[in-house]
């Protein structure tokens, strides 16, 4: 009996652990967790922004009258670049995403703490607090979405990220690292808005309490999933034209510019280009980011 409890004793090394991580401060905590979530997301679903990125800058000269859909865009990528070249931009994806995941999520957690004090947010605070954390975090990794986009356009030949960042600061200055910066804003901060208000007025519909634990994931995930698609929809035209103003900063000098020459070229359609492999790539990343995010907080004794 002694022997048996002893055995199930924490050793001293499990201990430290034990005690270090329950040391981290809960925001450090959520931006860990979502730090860890975006890489997983991102790994996975990297190939579908490079799809949408290539459909949103195809020239109309290009392809002529014809319409070209995202599975001729994949072949033509894994026939002239391999397939490895379905993850071109990896590298800045994974720079942006990582800590930019981890700043939404603790600048969400933060503002929840703060305003919110532990009662559950209505649906104008769940927009409220999507948009300012999205805002955070843009900010801070627009100059690695830049390189990013630019990464999976094809149409530059950057050989490292800080080769990137020393050739747009060059020819473009601190304003080449923010191009776009507007269009971002104003597709990530209502995405992120109108995916948390209906992510969680889902959830509220859900009886969790009568949901088996281990069927809560695959619930977040399909509530996740619901609210995703929803947002993809309504953002899909600012998607558009910040991938323009990114790739052609010297063409698109402003937003209004930018919605002129856009449907000049493509028409109307031209804002829902890539708008396919956006959507699933968001509403799946999401969908994912949260699921794991909210897991990982549950196991730290968080409520995320």
């Amino acid at each position: 009996m002694i022997q048996n409890s002893r055995q199930s004793l924490l050793q001293p090394q499990d201990v430290g652990d034990t005690v270090e991580t329950l040391m981290l401060h809960p925001v450090i905590k959520a931006f860990l967790c979502g730090s860890i979530s975006g890489t997983c997301s991102t790994l996975l679903f990297q190939p579908l922004d490079l799809l949408k990125t290539r459909l949103q800058t195809l020239q109309p000269s290009d392809h002529g009258s014809r319409r070209v859909g995202m599975l001729a865009v994949l072949l033509k990528v894994v026939r002239t670049e391999s397939l490895l070249g379905l993850w071109k931009g990896m590298s800045p994806s994974i720079v942006r995403c990582v800590p930019g995941v981890g700043i939404y999520f603790g600048t969400l957690y933060s503002l929840k703490q703060y305003f919110l004090r532990g009662h559950p947010p209505t649906a104008l605070e769940s927009i409220m607090l999507g948009v300012g954390s999205r805002s955070v975090a843009g900010v801070c990794m627009s100059p690695i979405t830049v390189i990013k986009t630019r990464y999976e356009s094809g149409k530059y030949g950057y050989e490292s990220i800080y080769a990137a960042l020393r050739s747009i600061y060059r020819s473009e200055g601190h304003r080449g690292l923010f191009s776009g910066l507007t269009a971002t804003l104003l597709r990530d901060a209502p995405f992120s808005g109108i995916y948390l208000m209906f992510y969680n007025q889902t959830k509220n519909i859900v009886p969790h309490d009568q949901v088996a634990a281990t069927l809560i994931p695959i619930t977040n995930f399909s509530c996740g999933i619901f609210a995703g698609i929803l947002a993809s929809l309504v953002t899909q035209p600012a998607d558009v034209i910040k991938t323009h103003m990114q790739l052609y900063p010297l063409k698109f000098q402003w937003i209004g510019q930018a919605v002129t020459l856009i449907f000049k070229d493509y028409g109307l359609r031209g804002f829902f280009q890539g708008g396919i492999p956006r959507a699933l790539r968001r509403t799946l990343m999401a969908a994912m980011a949260w699921t794991v995010y909210e897991e990982m907080m549950a196991k730290m004794g968080l409520k995320s």
